[in-house]
């Protein structure tokens, strides 16, 4: 490497604010001075060798900073990070400073070779790395202790010393982003690139599964109208429109990561390394040595976390799921009663009353999700995960198993239990419709409506204020910073996991499910286009190579849709009640339901024959990174071969 650390420069002329630091109320100065020169101070140091500034104006509110960084410090930040860019020959390669001449588009006066997105996530990689080493106690802060290895931004945040660490908004980018995403209602594809390269990788990738989960449901949902109003008790169709649902969604997961890897290799996430992961900034422990890397990071005791998993966070999940199923027999009780008050009374008031429990179950399970989520997010960061990957798997298996129960065991329940296919309908469609309006009106409408009330009244604040320093800087700081939080894809992924298994489990009895699913799904995509340009402060770009562990949960469910469901609810159409297994009427249908089991283990190995035919990724992809892969081996040989040469003459 031609430039070290040691000697990289700490201050630039044009210095351009990428993240804002805003520090509570009241902090005393030495905390901020402490704090600043950690961010400051040389890597040899223990600091992240960043530029700070802070944002001063006329009323003396001094507890906003800028940070920023140099172009040299950018790129050797690029290179810590592992971050791929694309070559001159049109390979995707791991960026090195070294070699940074034969990167596309590379110029040592070229300030946009990383993009806006890039730096903002290399500058957060380092701020979250700073570590205390020999303080005890944040300076000026008695209470809040430190110690080696702790996480010191993490500290701050706990301790209240620090509100809040974002990313600025780009505002000429921002505004060319809007027109060409939802400035005006087209038929066409969403600017995944454009949305990549402002947002990060992890955004995008969600707005591509959106729109591709929605192209894929048009089939499902053209097919499933003329099922629904012409063949709505029609046994031998339903078997077939099953079959079909399990063709579809089989197709769709296996193409899906096929174009996963298209966009993830031509964005360079696909060959970023993520075996050596960095502890996540929530982790703590005594510091040590990782045996694998070498470096100083903390240590945690993994007895000290199973322990805290099997003793507290499991017996709390089981809990949760015992009061959902608690709720959930509370619900069938309204359900009764309200089919006696119709049979009594035989109105039109009366009919509206059977879908009242319905609609109720619906609410209480949007409120019973959201509070669990965050009792699942607190046991969670308190079993002290190390990697955040790690920390995500144990967060969504909580939160999925609670959903999956409070969404679907009702539906199972009617269909397996009650055999009531008339209930199963009306109970999934109302769950349904009502999930996705409560949804959107949660997620987007209301945030929107608050932060478009709250701007009027910043605007005419800052109208009133008088200030040297730059006034649309100022007011874009004090825009954002009072903007709502964008906690991660974590929510939208929920959302479409559930409607992948209302549309895949129960399709044959609500052949409708799908059209409901695209008719939400194409303004989910204009709202959450709206609400990540203009309700949320910008996120700080994540990258990754895949939608992570929700492929893993929609392959779990298509398996349960193919064993379970749509193999047989239809029997359970046609013969109803007598259906049940040791029922004296279902001698008759024995032959018909070892047949179905055929049927289903038949289908099981279909649906496995496809996956394995249909590979992960195109063959050109697969010769790129074979090549890659070969290209690497040899330079490891002549390094090696090389020392050996020189271990020899010595």
């Amino acid at each position: 490497m031609a430039e070290s650390w040691s000697f990289l420069d700490t201050f630039e002329h044009n210095f351009r604010p990428l993240v804002v630091i805003e520090f509570a109320k009241g902090t005393k100065e030495e905390t901020i001075d402490w704090f600043t020169k950690r961010i400051v101070d040389k890597k040899a140091n223990g600091g992240a060798q960043l530029l700070v500034k802070p944002l001063v104006t006329e009323n003396g509110n001094e507890n906003i900073y800028l940070v920023g960084a140099s172009h040299l410090r950018l790129l050797l930040g690029a290179e810590t990070v592992g971050l791929v860019k694309e070559c001159n020959d049109n390979s995707m390669r791991t960026f090195t400073y070294s070699s940074r001449k034969t990167f596309k588009d590379f110029a040592d006066d070229n300030h946009n070779f990383l993009t806006m997105a890039e730096g903002q996530y290399i500058i957060k990689h380092e701020l979250e790395n700073l570590r205390a080493k020999d303080e005890k106690m944040i300076p000026g802060y008695p209470q809040a202790k430190l110690y080696p290895g702790k996480s010191i931004v993490r500290r701050l945040l706990t301790s209240g010393v620090l509100v809040q660490i974002f990313p600025l908004h780009d505002r000429e980018e921002l505004k060319k982003l809007r027109h060409s995403w939802y400035g005006r209602v087209k038929v066409g594809y969403q600017p995944l690139d454009e949305i990549r390269c402002y947002f990060g990788e992890t955004v995008a990738l969600y707005f591509g599964f959106l729109e591709y989960f929605t192209f894929a449901l048009i089939p499902m949902a053209v097919i499933g109208i003329p099922y629904y109003v012409f063949a709505w008790e029609d046994y031998d169709k339903y078997v077939m429109f099953a079959t079909f649902n399990l063709l579809w969604s089989t197709v769709i997961l296996e193409v899906w990561k096929r174009i996963c890897s298209v966009m993830t290799y031509r964005w360079g996430t696909l060959l970023m390394k993520r075996q050596f992961e960095e502890p996540r900034p929530g982790f703590h422990g005594v510091l040590g040595i990782n045996p694998v890397t070498g470096r100083e990071e903390p240590v945690y005791s993994s007895i000290k976390r199973q322990i805290r998993i099997y003793l507290v966070s499991l017996p709390f999940v089981c809990l949760c799921l015992y009061f959902s199923l608690y709720v959930m027999m509370i619900y069938f009780d309204l359900e009764q009663w309200a089919l006696d008050y119709h049979e009594e009374n035989e109105s039109n008031f009366s009919s509206l009353m059977l879908f009242v429990p319905s609609i109720i179950y619906a609410v209480v399970i949007e409120i019973m999700n959201r509070i669990y989520r965050y009792a699942a997010e607190f046991l969670t960061s308190w079993e002290n995960h190390r990697l955040e990957s790690s920390y995500q798997n144990h967060l969504v298996l909580k939160v999925l198993v609670f959903n999956f129960l409070n969404c679907f065991a009702s539906l199972f329940y009617i269909a397996f239990v009650l055999f009531d296919m008339k209930l199963l309908r009306q109970s999934l469609a109302t769950l349904l419709i009502t999930s996705q309006i409560l949804n959107q009106f949660a997620e987007s409408l209301l945030p929107y409506w608050l932060q478009k009330r709250h701007k009027k009244r910043m605007k005419k604040r800052m109208c009133s204020l008088k200030t040297d320093a730059d006034l649309s800087l100022v007011e874009q700081i004090n825009l954002e910073k009072e903007m709502g939080t964008y906690f991660g894809t974590f929510d939208d992924y929920l959302e479409l996991f559930l409607q992948f298994g209302y549309v895949s489990l129960f399709s044959c009895v609500y052949p409708l499910a799908a059209v409901f699913a695209v008719l939400n799904n194409i303004t989910e995509i204009y709202s959450d286009a709206l609400k990540m340009c203009r309700v949320y402060k910008r996120p700080f770009a994540e990258p990754t190579a895949n939608i992570g562990v929700w492929q893993v949960i929609f392959y779990a469910v298509h398996v349960l849709h193919v064993t379970r469901s749509n193999c047989f609810i239809p029997l359970l159409l046609k013969f109803g009640n007598s259906v049940m297994l040791f029922s004296p009427c279902f001698k008759l249908y024995r032959t018909i339901f070892f047949f179905l089991l055929f049927f289903q283990h038949l289908l099981l190995a279909i649906k496995f024959i496809m996956a394995f035919v249909i590979p992960d990724k195109p063959r050109d992809i697969q010769i790129k990174l074979a090549k890659l892969e070969f290209e690497s081996l040899e330079a490891l040989k002549q390094q090696v071969r090389a020392t050996d040469m020189y271990n020899s003459e010595k």
